[in-house]
């Protein structure tokens, strides 16, 4: 059997600055044990200091650089004059120091003497040509160099630019690339060894055409950036907000760089405006101010400030709204985007503009920046949070109206447009098919198992709802994918869960996996609903329909056949109670998952408030005292604590020792199937639990007790205590019962729609439920 000689299983990272200590932790997020390494500070008694303090900053972070505080442990810090020997234990070595070459060159030959002969060697340069940096190494050294070009922050941005030279070797290249999505969880774009590489090239060139384009049509940053973020299916952080998250002076370098080393015809020629904010030392979030600056008004309250660009003062614009935007904001993508390429004014020009701008430039880039069309999607999309890619979006307006435009302007089209003028093809994606650089149709090759594929072949939906399908994944497997808003749960999310665990039994498949790749895993219950119909009094059918929800949770463990929950991302209120119920769960390291009902003045009715207590029964050990558990319980439930992420759910009790967690969100599904399929030969469907111990009055006594102090102390309100003896009446498994009671689990979900309902029809709740919906904020009544 051949073996794997590049399997990363020890890392080391040299230079603990921002990205260096961030990429550290993205590896112990990962499991991965890390060297962190930096230089010496003259004068310190501390010679790792410069590692330590990058460990300390990743700790502090926000958002977190670690998914779990406990994961800083598999750090140790060091410096480059004691530790440099810790290197040859390393399976992966990556630089992360000051962008000089000649700095990059030094360390290169320092680290050569001492990295074992299998050891992939990168770095994660922005800017700096990969070959330029290994030019006089062995050409045994070379042969296992490869670019790794990490996006800030590394834990959240999906984007891994993977950037090999002429000298690395396919082997390494390919053990790389797999190590990156599959263990750091990242999105692979291979990228070609140029400047700017593929996202920073296009990203930065667009943020340049928007400033020119912007002085032009006399818009302000802040109305850019209203025009350029979520309306054109973007990020929130839009152009100009994520310019100063960037920095504006790195903006300017990386900019002046690539004016340098590219073609004149790509102008990335920054506006004498933007170089006057630049000498003024508005820099963006690292100085406090750049295109714009937080302040506090007399009462304390942040406000943010928006730059004048013709004075270069700081003035309170309040929130705008720019007309183009309000006019389409509610509308899908796609109608949102051609009514804003459409628009008319000067904020259709100016997107017009942009837009135009960034279609020519990606398609000029093809072949050079990156060899497929997918990949430079994918790099501005993981890198920059858009929903689209320029070729994805030109294909939503229409390639050749697109063209039309170009020509219209009096551009000359690169080779990649011109062929497609020649082919009068409409799209770059169409059917299984997209096209190479040069125009010539190609196989559309998936970076992943993705559910949009499977849809191209519509024999694998066999069942479909407005709110829910259930899908064919092959090898006996059935998927329940729901497609409603934030997968809030309805009748629809319900009856598909029911009507595929009938097909399960009536079609012989092997079992189901529950699951999507949506925004949200689910974000829990139809709060509209479920408040239009307790307002209208409808006790019995709201009686029924968490009976239903019970039901189909509890479904999750009592079929005859195993059921395989897929979270990511929010896992909230009956998205958690559906995960929690399944024989396993394969969950997305960025899942976060809670039990919030009490936000909303409720507790968990699907079941979620019976399967803790069991849970936390269950982990007592022999005799022990039956209130640790309640407690245990009750805190996380009150407190309605959501985890961080699916390590931090693993400790609070959402996920158990055997349930799995990925850290690549897209292979959550691929995991889930092979997961039900493991379990599938010989499974026995488990029964009802029937002796569950509970301690009756005496619970609910310590409970009430602690809910007293908390209402004293100020930390809980006097309905919060309301919504908390529900809750205790529940875990104490109702009152008259004495410490040596034993009940089933049908009497535990009975108290919990006992409560859910009863808590329903008080004013309290209801007035906490409309302002969740009104504000999107819990009320403290």
């Amino acid at each position: 059997m051949q073996t794997q000689p590049y399997r990363i299983q020890k890392a080391a990272v040299i230079g603990a600055g921002v990205m260096g200590a961030a990429i550290a932790a993205q590896l112990a997020n990962a499991g991965i044990p890390v060297t962190l390494l930096d230089i010496v500070l003259p004068d310190n008694p501390d010679r790792n200091f410069l590692a330590k303090q990058g460990i300390q900053r990743a700790l502090k972070a926000r958002p977190a650089a670690f998914m779990e505080p406990d994961r800083a442990a598999l750090i140790t810090p060091g410096n480059l004059e004691d530790d440099l020997k810790k290197l040859k234990d390393a399976d992966w070595i990556l630089e992360a120091i000051i962008e000089k070459l000649d700095a990059k060159r030094d360390l290169w030959a320092r680290v050569e003497g001492v990295a074992k002969k299998t050891a992939i060697l990168s770095s994660n340069s922005s800017g700096i040509p990969m070959h330029l940096q290994i030019e006089g190494r062995s050409e045994d050294f070379q042969r296992r160099f490869v670019g790794a070009h990490f996006f800030n922050p590394p834990r959240y941005l999906h984007l891994l630019e993977v950037i090999p030279t002429p000298k690395t070797d396919p082997a390494v290249l390919e053990a790389f690339s797999e190590f990156g999505e599959s263990v750091l969880g990242k999105g692979i774009v291979i990228a070609n060894d140029v400047p700017g590489f593929v996202a920073n090239r296009i990203g930065v060139y667009g943020i340049v055409r928007a400033m020119q384009h912007m002085e032009r049509t006399g818009l302000t940053p802040d109305e850019v950036d209203q025009l350029t973020g979520p309306a054109l299916g973007r990020a929130k952080s839009a152009t100009f907000r994520t310019a100063d998250l960037s920095g504006l002076d790195i903006i300017y370098h990386v900019a002046n760089d690539l004016n340098k080393a590219t073609p004149a015809d790509e102008d990335f020629t920054l506006t004498d405006t933007f170089k006057r904010i630049v000498e003024k030392k508005f820099l963006g979030d690292k100085t406090g101010s750049g295109f714009y600056k937080k302040t506090k008004d007399e009462k304390g309250k942040t406000k943010i400030l928006s730059l004048n660009l013709d004075s270069l003062e700081y003035e309170d614009r309040g929130k705008v709204k720019v007309p183009a935007v309000e006019a389409v904001k509610s509308q899908p993508l796609a109608a949102r985007v051609k009514a804003l390429y459409g628009a008319e004014g000067k904020e259709g020009d100016f997107l017009r503009g942009v837009m135009n701008d960034g279609f020519w430039y990606a398609s000029k880039m093809a072949g050079n920046v990156s060899n497929r069309l997918q990949d430079i999607d994918n790099a501005l999309k993981w890198g920059f949070g858009w929903e689209e890619g320029p070729f994805e979006t030109m294909d939503t307006l229409g390639v050749q109206t697109v063209i039309a435009n170009l020509e219209a302007e009096g551009r000359t089209l690169p080779p990649l447009l011109q062929a497609m003028k020649n082919s009068g093809r409409e799209r770059f994606y169409e059917g299984d098919t997209t096209v190479t650089p040069t125009g010539e149709a190609t196989p559309y090759q998936a970076p992943y198992f993705i559910l949009t594929d499977l849809k191209k072949d519509a024999t694998k939906v066999v069942k479909k709802r407005p709110g829910a399908s259930i899908v064919d994944l092959g090898d006996g497997v059935l998927l329940v994918e729901w497609h409603a808003k934030m997968n809030a749960l309805g009748e629809d999310q319900l009856r598909a869960v029911q009507d595929a665990h009938k097909l399960v039994g009536e079609m012989g498949y092997a079992g189901l996996v529950v699951g999507n790749q949506g925004e949200n895993f689910s974000a829990g219950a139809n709060l509209p609903l479920i408040l239009s119909q307790a307002q209208a009094e409808e006790w019995d059918e709201l009686d029924d329909a968490i009976k239903q929800f019970q039901q189909v949770t509890t479904s999750m463990r009592f079929s005859p056949h195993p059921t395989v929950a897929a979270p990511f991302g929010l896992a909230l209120g009956g998205g958690c109670e559906f995960s929690i119920h399944a024989d396993h769960i394969v969950a997305s390291a960025e899942t976060y998952m809670g039990l919030v009902e009490v936000g909303v003045g409720l507790i968990p009715g699907g079941g979620g408030t019976k399967e803790m207590l069991l849970r936390f029964t269950d982990q007592l050990q022999p005799n022990q005292p039956l209130l640790p558990a309640v407690q245990r319980a009750f805190e996380l439930i009150g407190t309605a604590k959501v985890s961080t992420s699916a390590l931090e759910a693993r400790k609070l009790g959402f996920l158990r020792d055997h349930d799995t967690v990925v850290m690549n969100k897209n292979h959550v599904i691929e995991e889930a199937k092979r997961m039900v399929l493991a379990l599938a030969p010989g499974y026995v469907q488990p029964t009802p639990r029937q002796n569950i111990p509970v301690m009756g009055d005496a619970a609910i006594a310590a409970v009430k007790l602690a809910l007293y102090g908390m209402t004293e102390g100020g930390y809980a309100s006097k309905y919060d205590a309301e919504v908390g003896t529900q809750l205790a009446r529940v875990l104490s498994g109702g009152t008259g019962n004495n410490r040596t009671a034993k009940v089933s689990e049908q009497h535990l979900l009975d108290l919990e729609r006992d409560a859910f309902l009863t808590l329903l029809g008080k004013k309290g709740t209801q007035q906490r439920i409309e302002h969740m919906l009104k504000t999107g904020k819990p009320l403290r009544n």
